[in-house]
């Protein structure tokens, strides 16, 4: 029957280590700001509105090429009746004649009065503001990662807390069970006891399940699929609130990247509509082509060569080019009430966001002496209870006062560094 058991055992620990990974990934550990670092690089939406930054960068390389001279390449073949000439389906008539030939030809742009510069100009707003939705999307980004820190440090912190507390009732279980049984204590402090240690049991699976979201949510902040072993570090001391909220305010509104980028759409749109208002204007082209024709018909030389002048100026097309116009000015227009009222908002958003942070700064003290007093009613409750003046309730409430008030510490603290991230995002300091 012995070597039976020994047997089941052995067996039972090499299933065991089997199961064991032998190469366990080892958790990195992370400050807050490494964190950003890491989601800056990593973080595939970044990534993303970079790429569409570039692109719309190439946009401005491609209304340029306006400006300069276009040269194409023409090889030219035909056979035609001998002395037949083109009679219909065009104003001019020329002779038809079979022919070989090579040539190029150049096209300049010499003037179309600014609306080339416009788009140009146009263009570089539009580069200049995806620049700032990069710098949004990394705001937003960040806020995310500090956030989901914050909320990952609060949640370990109460975990921490949900132990000690289970350890501690346990503790007193076995204390009031011990006393029952020397006939010290009735059955009924026992009942009050277990009923202490299955709830504490029940916040720790609570507490538990709360860690292991938030590790969840700070590895996808960071832009990982999988979720991440991650040891963080605690913040040291939480920063002071700046006390003046209107100079923040003004902040905000001159570094925010997204109130940013529609300003620069604004004034984007503004030029595209004068580049639409100078299409009513003439356009002068200075075009050439030259070439040989090493298989012709006489009496026709064996190469040509010619230059001019194009001058294009519009006349009647229907009211196309008012319209456009028309369109582009009032795209401008509601450009700029956009912007005006995502600015209304940023402000709100640094005031509401202000507030809540110095709502949380001043819980911080009231938490601390909290905890404190907590310790202390507990401490005489405990002694009250030893001493038998006290019943296993009074004893009871003071170890959840104590509980409560330790998770209130630790949830002011770390609301408050999240208000902190807050009021930086709104204020546009977070990058």
């Amino acid at each position: 029957m012995n070597n039976r058991r020994v047997c089941r055992t052995l067996a039972s620990i090499l299933l065991l280590g089997a199961a064991v990974p032998l190469h366990a990934q080892p958790a990195r550990t992370l400050t807050v700001k490494e964190a950003e670092e890491l989601a800056v690089r990593n973080h595939p939406r970044i990534a993303a509105a970079a790429y569409t930054a570039r692109a719309t960068g190439e946009v401005v390389s491609e209304t340029k090429a306006a400006r300069y001279p276009s040269l194409t390449g023409s090889i030219t073949t035909a056979g035609a009746d001998q002395g037949t000439a083109m009679a219909a389906g065009a104003l001019q008539t020329s002779s038809l004649s079979s022919r070989a030939a090579t040539g190029l030809n150049v096209s300049q742009l010499i003037t179309d009065f600014g609306r080339t510069s416009n788009l140009i100009e146009s263009a570089k707003l539009r580069a200049a503001s995806g620049d700032r939705t990069v710098d949004a999307a990394r705001a937003d980004i960040l806020l995310r990662v500090d956030t989901a820190y914050y909320d990952t440090l609060a949640a370990d912190a109460v975990l921490k807390v949900a132990e000690a507390t289970v350890a501690a009732r346990r503790v007193t279980l076995r204390q009031v069970t011990a006393l029952a049984a020397s006939s010290l204590r009735s059955t009924l402090d026992v009942s009050f006891a277990e009923v202490a240690v299955s709830e504490a049991e029940l916040d720790l699976y609570q507490e538990e399940n709360r860690a292991k979201s938030s590790h969840a949510l700070l590895s996808a902040a960071l832009g990982f699929e999988k979720d991440e072993p991650f040891l963080l570090s605690d913040v040291a001391s939480p920063p002071v609130l700046t006390p003046d909220l209107e100079q923040l305010v003004r902040d905000a509104l001159s570094s925010r990247p997204d109130l940013a980028a529609l300003r620069l759409d604004e004034s984007a749109d503004r030029r595209f509509a004068e580049a639409e208002k100078r299409l009513m204007y003439p356009s002068f082209s200075l075009i050439a082509a030259a070439g040989v024709v090493p298989a012709h018909q006489e009496p026709f030389p064996g190469n040509y060569s010619a230059a001019g002048v194009n001058v294009t100026i519009p006349v009647l097309n229907g009211g196309l080019f008012s319209a456009r116009r028309a369109e582009a000015q009032f795209r401008a227009q509601a450009a700029g009430k956009k912007a005006d009222e995502l600015a209304i908002d940023v402000a709100a958003a640094v005031r509401l966001a202000w507030f809540e942070a110095n709502n949380s700064f001043r819980r911080l003290d009231i938490t601390a002496r909290l905890v404190q007093q907590a310790g202390q009613a507990l401490h005489l409750a405990s002694a009250r209870y030893d001493a038998g003046l006290g019943g296993i309730v009074e004893l009871t409430q003071a170890q959840l006062a104590q509980t409560s008030a330790q998770i209130a510490a630790v949830n002011a603290r770390y609301e408050y560094l999240n208000r902190l991230a807050h009021l930086g995002y709104a204020t546009g300091a977070l990058r």
